[in-house]
């Protein structure tokens, strides 16, 4: 089975590289083709496609990791040029459950399939092919394509029918970036204080007020990277799915619409390509205090 990967970037790159490393044969492309120097250089296995439509059809499941509905739409329109009837397209961005069902029905009018697969546990744990996998659709596409799931991640659910995994995803980037907010106000209760910034980290890694985003995106802010590779823009449209969702469940998101508001206030401030993890920095600039500790990493591995 032929693998098409569509999508390079901080995330997408990272997973089709797992897929080669594990012996499977992938067809790559994006808009940057310098992108995907690194992956032609791992061997014969890969080949190089200079559109959606080139890749097709040459593939028997095609993976995109894009950046925003809209892009998967116009890549999925020109996939659906060539794709052959009995294709699988496994999407692996974070799209919303109406878009990927919309979107979906679009392709199986042209006799393509669809696994939802967004992935979630950030860009270090794509690299060392650990990421959490959320899969959603029909249980003989999950089974068919379970190996290459396993391939790109570590913990790999099937959530349900086609549209469940966005609810998941959605969910945990909620959280996270409800997490995120609340770990910079706690680091600065620290700071201020008057305790050690690093014994303040370690010691909360080790209680029950920790969190994965404590742990992973905590260390970065310490540093003054904030290196998530995640921007402000990103973090804002999965926000806003999960406030949808709240309002169709009938669901009250006091949480995620305060956390909305910070991540508006951050955009205003940093602009919308700055790191997500920069939120914290509205509290620092504000408060005239820098959240710094020493041996801390400028990125994750």
């Amino acid at each position: 089975m032929r693998y098409g990967f569509i999508g390079l970037g901080n995330l997408g790159g990272h997973l089709a590289a797992s897929l080669l490393r594990e012996g499977f044969a992938v067809t790559v492309t994006d808009i940057d083709k310098g992108l995907a120097e690194r992956h032609l250089a791992m061997g014969k296995a890969c080949a190089w496609a200079d559109t959606p439509a080139e890749l097709a059809c040459d593939c028997d499941a095609i993976i995109t990791c894009l950046p925003s509905p809209a892009v998967s739409e116009k890549v999925l329109a020109q996939m659906l040029e060539t794709a052959k009837p009995g294709t699988t397209w496994i999407e692996m961005s974070t799209l919303g459950r109406d878009d990927i069902l919309r979107l979906a029905a679009v392709a199986a009018a042209k006799g393509i399939e669809t696994v939802e697969a967004p992935v979630t546990g950030g860009v270090h744990l794509a690299v060392q092919g650990k990421i959490t996998v959320l899969a959603g659709g029909e249980a003989h596409l999950f089974d068919r394509h379970r190996a290459a799931f396993e391939a790109m991640g570590d913990k790999i659910f099937h959530m349900g029918p086609l549209g469940s995994a966005s609810i998941i995803k959605v969910i945990t980037n909620m959280l996270a970036f409800i997490h995120l907010v609340a770990d910079g106000e706690a680091l600065m209760l620290a700071k201020r204080g008057g305790l050690d910034l690093k014994t303040a980290w370690e010691a909360i890694a080790a209680s029950s007020g920790s969190s994965f985003v404590h742990e992973t995106e905590g260390q970065l802010i310490l540093n003054g990277s904030y290196d998530i590779a995640f921007n402000m823009d990103l973090a804002l449209k999965d926000l806003g799915f999960a406030m949808n969702f709240g309002r169709e469940f009938g669901v009250p998101m006091d949480l995620a619409a305060l956390t909305n508001q910070t991540f508006v206030r951050g955009k205003a401030a940093y602009g919308g390509q700055a790191q997500s993890t920069q939120i914290v920095k509205l509290l620092e600039d504000a408060l005239g205090t820098d959240l710094r500790a020493p041996g801390f990493p400028a990125r994750l591995e």
